[in-house]
């Protein structure tokens, strides 16, 4: 088979590796792809979001199966122009990716089919979500209600901040993501990532993830894209799974279908767990990034099947299986990130191998001969191992391999499972 992977960053490397280990795999091509990915792809130089040149790329390369990355094509409608020029393609159509596309209509979702989940209110007019907002006091949420490139949500600690998130959203900061905003409970507790396969009607859970937010040691900084992963997450018991799948993930599937928005693709399932019990904080429309770089060394099955599987609406008829092996992903950043960073500085360490690990490249790119940082998130260094603990000395000390001016991670993902673990 032909294979298309849209997208470019730590994401996209790891489902070209994973897809790559399918005997089913002949060729693999990405969009617009990096300088990992060049190793087991050709990257072709059309950006994600060109949704007409990537249809051109794919009937004039007769691709057999096309698979979406980042949520941006997805709300841009890719799935719908593929099946309608008979190609088969992973993800949800544009109506169904509005489930992350609009927060509000992901929030209306969970209300009307039980979905548990903080309890909100949506505006479009400032002093209306202003006065809301010192009603209610902080801590609180505010969102913007369409994609915002993973900077659309602020946990305010304050009123004052609240305000200022309302003022800088609705006030044109994000376009127009920020027309209409979500303000939401602040909800107390574990975060969690549950992504799942799904054709619509079938529903098959992946392993659970724990992503790590905040640029800093301790959770502290600004919130990024993600700092780094690992999976599985302690909190996330085989009791909250049954619960998950039976509570949040299929009724959502269902919802969607009777509204008339088949699901199809991967369903991202951002939790809570709180003291009242799992809560759901946002659904995502695609894979997670990083925790599909942990997710996806952990998978045994042939994700090619898979895939094919949830397009054909046969997913009822496959099991996922797993490896028992826990798996850590630490991101090496930019300094800067998540504000301005530079970029160009060549990278080292990156050609020395070390058993049950892997460097997944997110921002790199090619100057002459060198691979240089290209990104604010740079590189997702992930490693297997028996435990979390193993899997962490394995990735900490495959990421103390590498180097570039300005680098960073964080020293503390996995904290949480550590600690579980010590108590």
């Amino acid at each position: 088979m032909k294979i298309l992977v849209v997208g470019g960053g730590g994401r996209e490397h790891a489902i070209v590796w994973k897809l790559a280990q399918s005997p089913l795999a002949d060729e693999i091509y990405c969009a617009p792809g990096n300088a990992g990915i060049a190793h087991l792809a050709d990257c072709v130089n059309i950006p994600a979001e060109d949704v007409d040149a990537l249809l051109d790329f794919a009937q004039a390369e007769n691709i057999d199966l096309t698979v979406v990355g980042p949520e941006a094509p997805l709300s841009l409608g890719i799935v719908d122009k593929f099946m309608a020029a008979g190609l088969r393609i992973f993800g949800p159509s544009q109506s169904a990716a509005l489930i992350e596309g609009s927060k509000e209509l992901a929030k209306q979702i969970m209300a009307k089919y039980g979905i548990p989940t903080a309890k909100y209110m949506s505006f479009t007019d400032k002093a209306q979500a202003l006065a809301y907002v010192r009603e209610q006091g902080a801590p609180i949420v505010v969102k913007a209600d369409g994609l915002a490139a993973g900077k659309g949500v602020v946990v305010a600690e304050t009123v004052a901040e609240a305000e200022q998130a309302v003022e800088d959203m609705l006030g044109g900061a994000f376009g127009a993501a920020g027309a209409k905003v979500v303000i939401e409970e602040f909800l107390k507790g574990e975060e969690v990532s549950v992504l799942a396969f799904t054709d619509g009607h079938t529903v098959l859970p992946m392993v659970s993830a724990q992503d790590h937010k905040r640029v800093f040691d301790g959770d502290k900084g600004p919130n990024t894209g993600g700092m780094g992963a690992y999976s599985p997450a302690p909190v996330y018991t085989p009791e909250m799974a049954e619960q998950v799948l039976h509570d949040v993930l299929q009724p959502a599937v269902d919802g969607m279908r009777a509204e008339g928005r088949l699901y199809k693709g991967v369903l991202y399932a951002g939790l809570m767990v709180t003291p009242e019990g799992v809560k759901v904080l946002e659904f995502n429309a695609r894979f997670g990034d990083p925790e599909t770089q942990a997710v996806l060394m952990r998978l045994k099955s042939d994700l090619v099947e898979i895939m094919l599987a949830v397009i054909d609406g046969t997913l009822q008829e496959k099991q996922l299986e797993w490896y028992d092996d826990a798996a850590v992903c630490v991101v090496i950043a930019s300094d800067g990130y998540p504000g301005h960073y530079a970029k160009g500085q060549p990278i080292s360490g990156l050609d020395d191998d070390m058993p049950d690990t892997y460097v997944f490249h997110a921002g790199t790119a090619y100057a002459g001969q060198h691979i240089v940082a290209n990104g604010g998130r740079v590189l997702g260094v992930t490693a297997r191992g028996a435990d979390i603990r193993q899997a962490i000395e394995r990735v900490y000390l495959r990421a103390d391999e590498i180097y570039y001016d300005g680098c960073f991670c964080r020293r503390d993902i996995g904290h949480r499972a550590l600690d579980r673990e010590n108590k």
